[in-house]
């Protein structure tokens, strides 16, 4: 049995800590949780971490101390306890938040007392505690407040522009520059900005920027929301609704990050380069790829891919491609045919800003290709179906080029025979035709019951191309 003067000592206090660390030890010391409480405002850093790990370990899955935690107004003392501190410790404030986080998932009652003992202006103050390890237990206690349909009052409350939105961008900012290493901040971010329809507001807020870091208009806090979204929706493109209005979105800062990055200057290295408005546009071409792939569950709901493709997506997407040198392979082809006077010509072209550049281009016409016929179409009236062809090679500086040309390829002439016969016909043409070209596999024989020339389609076996088509093309 405890004594209540034994939550005083140091030495103590640790033996309990980690007595509570057991279903049975929690239960045991139920009764402690108020002298706990008691004692944290008039506590000293070091029994105050104490007291705070004690709470936090007693709060883990007991609904009763729960219960008692918030009839205690637990929620209150933690936070006026910690936040009283001259400077906040990190190793502090985890605890607290950790504490807090525990209560939350007590249920909605709890989640309300913890909201309203730290709405708003604790949560600033935590948010700018530069330590990865505070940002994942605020980021749980923000992402449990603000779950279910008791939950969306706090989430609009969190997205409003004068009280919430100021705890997203400090949050953002201080994990933009200590990073995360939990999910929590990953799915908060995708409930705000993807399901919320708050990322345009977001985006905007994130623009002030200090210390240069910024890059054309852009930010590396801009450049790491759309990593982290990108991220959620590559992964786990199941657990996530993607709305028509944040698709458009996210193609309009692509188009403005494409208006303003210099293609002149050769990238050397993958996202994230460091340069924010490079990697604001790799970042968005990314996301890009994985909403044309997204599918609603409902067939009765339009995919994001259709509100993209009525706004020119593909013939951007083209004309970005077309206005690129060609790949390495085809070029030291010609060059090595033609020499010198096809330098003028190469150097005028633009070059990929960073690596796998031209490979997430060739990706997003692949997936807009998949099974839409008006795309199909689309490029063939264009007149760029060779461009297209020209992809399925290797190209140094952006791996799986060849596999992903090879997937738009096989999308683009699926099913369409006007395609078909016109690559049919490109073959029959062998001087338009590199080696390079003519050997991703596609040939031309003669049809023994028309005698026209037909093309012969290969069969993509390489584990790659495998792999990218079983899961929809979204890595």
């Amino acid at each position: 049995m405890w004594r209540a003067e034994e939550i005083e000592d140091e030495e103590t206090l640790t033996a309990l800590l980690e007595a509570a660390r057991t279903r049975e030890g929690r239960a045991a010391l139920s009764d402690a949780l108020s002298d706990t409480l008691c004692l944290l405002p008039a506590s000293p850093v070091p029994l105050l971490l104490l007291r705070l790990r004690l709470v936090r370990n007693l709060l883990a899955g007991d609904s009763n101390n729960q219960r008692t935690f918030v009839l205690l107004s637990g929620p209150a003392a933690v936070a006026s306890s910690v936040l009283a501190l001259p400077s906040l410790a990190p190793d502090v404030a985890r605890a607290a938040l950790q504490a807090l986080g525990n209560a939350a998932l007590g249920g909605d009652p709890n989640r309300e007392a913890v909201w309203d003992a730290l709405f708003p202006g604790p949560l600033r103050e935590f948010a700018r505690v530069w330590d990865a390890g505070v940002v994942d237990p605020l980021c749980m206690v923000l992402d449990t407040c603000c779950s279910g349909e008791a939950g969306r009052r706090r989430l609009r409350e969190l997205c409003h522009e004068d009280m919430g939105l100021p705890i997203l961008v400090e949050l953002v900012t201080t994990a933009s520059r200590v990073g995360h290493k939990e999910e929590w901040l990953e799915w908060l971010l995708v409930k705000i900005c993807v399901e919320e329809e708050m990322f345009e507001t977001l985006f905007t807020a994130l623009g002030s920027t200090d210390g240069g870091e910024s890059g054309n208009g852009f930010t590396a806090k801009h450049a790491f929301l759309l990593g982290t979204l990108s991220k959620c929706l590559t992964e786990r493109p199941e657990e996530v609704i993607v709305s028509n209005s944040f698709a458009l979105h996210v193609l309009n800062v692509q188009k403005h990050a494409a208006e303003n990055v210099d293609f002149t200057c050769r990238g050397s290295s993958s996202l994230p380069t460091g340069c924010p408005g490079i990697d604001v546009l790799g970042y968005s071409l990314l996301l890009l790829k994985d909403i044309c792939a997204w599918e609603p569950a409902s067939s009765q709901s339009e995919a994001p891919v259709d509100s993209l493709l009525q706004t020119g997506l593909v013939k951007q997407l083209l004309k970005y491609l077309r206005d690129l040198e060609l790949p390495s392979t085809i070029r030291k082809a010609m060059t090595k045919e033609q020499g010198d006077q096809q330098q003028p010509a190469l150097a005028s072209a633009k070059v990929c800003p960073y690596n796998g550049y031209r490979r997430d281009i060739v990706a997003i016409i692949a997936n807009c290709l998949h099974g839409r016929k008006q795309v199909q179409d689309e490029v063939r009236q264009l007149d760029e179906i060779m461009l297209l062809l020209q992809q399925c090679v290797i190209d140094e500086g952006n791996a799986y080029l060849r596999e992903w040309g090879l997937l738009a390829v096989k999308n683009l002439l699926e099913g369409n025979e006007e395609n078909q016969k016109e690559v049919s016909e490109l073959q029959m043409q062998e001087p338009i035709l590199t080696p390079e070209i003519a050997d991703i596999g596609l040939r031309v024989e003669i049809d023994k019951k028309t005698g026209h020339p037909k093309l012969k389609i290969p069969l993509f076996k390489h584990m790659h191309v495998h792999a990218l088509h079983q899961q929809n093309v979204t890595l």
